[in-house]
């Protein structure tokens, strides 16, 4: 199981939003996984089986989504930086997506 994962939700049509790609980068800004959100809107294994502490920065192209249905964005991308504690257990990052907003939490 990917130590990682994600779920991106289109809360202006109130539905998983499908074919966000994410990239996850650590923090010497090395590329190490990257994926695209499924029909249900997740990606459920980004990156390694586990993550190092310290920070990551997780990066979703928002503004390709939003351009594929037709409506403008303010935000082309939404950039997380997330802190991996020591022994943190699972990381699960939701994000709640609209064409001009964003909300992020760790999840469960």
């Amino acid at each position: 199981m990917s130590h990682l994962t994600t779920h991106v939700l289109d809360t202006t049509h109130g539905r998983p939003a499908a074919g966000i790609d994410i990239t996850l980068v650590d923090a010497e800004g090395t590329l190490v996984a990257s994926g695209t959100t499924d029909p249900d809107g997740r990606v459920g294994a980004l990156g390694p089986d586990r993550l190092a502490p310290g920070e990551w920065t997780l990066t979703f192209a928002t503004g390709a989504y939003w351009a594929g249905l037709g409506l403008p964005a303010f935000h082309p991308r939404v950039v997380v930086v997330l802190t991996v504690p020591d022994d943190p257990g699972h990381l699960h990052v939701p994000l709640l997506l609209s064409p001009f907003a964003h909300s992020t939490y760790r999840g469960s």
